[in-house]
């Protein structure tokens, strides 16, 4: 089969490798349809590691994925070839602390798709995953749906963790993808207001479709005096979804004394943060970490078939999987309004 892999910074080659097989008896071989460009893969397509994850070349990335059951092991009952399925790609071990306290998302043993030491990436033809991680879509979800649950449910998350969303004034700083995940559960769940910040124009024209109250670019306009002339008691919540030190400055100006602001956002290369203390303390702004997802696959793809929003919004761009290098340089390149590019295997 093929599989398109990081051979070294800004460079990719399609391979010829083994297709994997079926080893254990819940695992599930699927077909890949669609895998969608995220941030992250684009940071190891750019600079070869996150933090202390460092690639070793060739490596495949990419985990937004959906695809069709090509074959199951024996104790897999619930799915069958043909079947549809959008993947979760954390995998965890079910057995450490974590797990049994109810938090798979920070198993002691995870394995993540596309994550350097852990597992290879869904950018090839053909992968395997456990049972847990493959949920049926049905009919009314199409493939770019079921590959866009991914990020969608850790917005699905990010809202459920933070505060009840009803008549909540709501911040959302960086409005790519994952912040587009937010805003769209956040506004299904009763937010009174979204305002959303982005430092690319078109990101923001889709969050206004999407239902954003207010859009602002922090490099023309001073986007904290605009949502405190909008907001003058400050906001309830901020979700900080692109990783920048300018952008947690803004969410702490802009809550309200007793906010909440929610990190999701990866510093793409900083290993540390500051706040200014003075304003934390003051307003005693409470910080809660994000950390992927939490039960939330399901959830997230049950508001897409309910029809909750249109979560299609997010794709601008699509590319053949032989193309899958210009795809990653569109991302990279923040040009032409790209959001989020989808590879599709058709």
């Amino acid at each position: 089969m093929r599989a398109m892999k990081l051979t070294g910074i800004h460079q990719m080659e399609m391979m010829d490798v083994p297709r994997p097989e079926i080893t254990h008896p819940d695992d599930v071989l699927i077909r890949m349809e669609r895998v969608g460009v995220c941030g992250s893969d684009v940071h190891y397509y750019e600079t070869g590691q996150i933090g202390s994850q460092v690639v070793e070349h060739p490596f495949a990335v990419g985990h937004e994925g959906a695809g069709i059951v090509e074959m199951v092991g024996p104790s897999v009952t619930k799915l069958k070839p043909g079947d549809r399925v959008a993947i979760e790609p954390a995998m965890s071990c079910g057995t450490c602390d974590q797990c049994v306290a109810g938090r798979p998302h920070t198993c002691r043993n995870l394995r993540f798709l596309g994550c350097p030491g852990q597992a290879e990436g869904c950018l090839s033809e053909f992968i395997v995953m456990p049972k847990a991680c493959c949920f049926k879509v049905t009919d009314k979800t199409s493939m770019d749906e079921a590959a866009l649950s991914e990020p969608l449910a850790i917005g699905v998350y990010a809202v459920q963790e933070s505060i009840p969303m009803q008549r909540a004034k709501v911040g959302i700083l960086g409005a790519g993808c994952i912040g587009l995940s937010v805003l769209l559960p956040a506004i299904a769940q009763g937010a009174a207001a979204v305002y959303a910040t982005d430092k690319i124009d078109a990101r923001l024209v889709l969050a206004k479709r999407a239902g954003a109250a207010w859009g602002g670019n922090p490099d023309s306009e001073d986007v904290v005096a605009a949502v405190s002339a909008l907001e003058p008691g400050g906001l309830d919540v901020v979700f900080e979804c692109c990783g920048e030190q300018d952008a947690l400055d803004q969410a702490i100006a802009m809550l309200k004394p007793g906010g909440k602001l929610m990190l999701i956002g990866i510093p793409p290369t900083a290993e540390r943060v500051t706040f200014v203390i003075d304003q934390l303390r003051r307003k005693e702004i409470c910080i809660q970490n994000v950390r992927r997802q939490c039960h939330c696959v399901q959830p997230a793809l049950d508001m897409i078939d309910r029809g909750d929003f249109d979560v299609s919004v997010m794709v601008t761009h699509r590319f053949p999987f032989r193309e899958t290098q210009a795809a990653f340089d569109l991302a990279a390149s923040y040009e032409d309004g790209v959001l989020k590019t989808m590879i599709d295997f058709g």
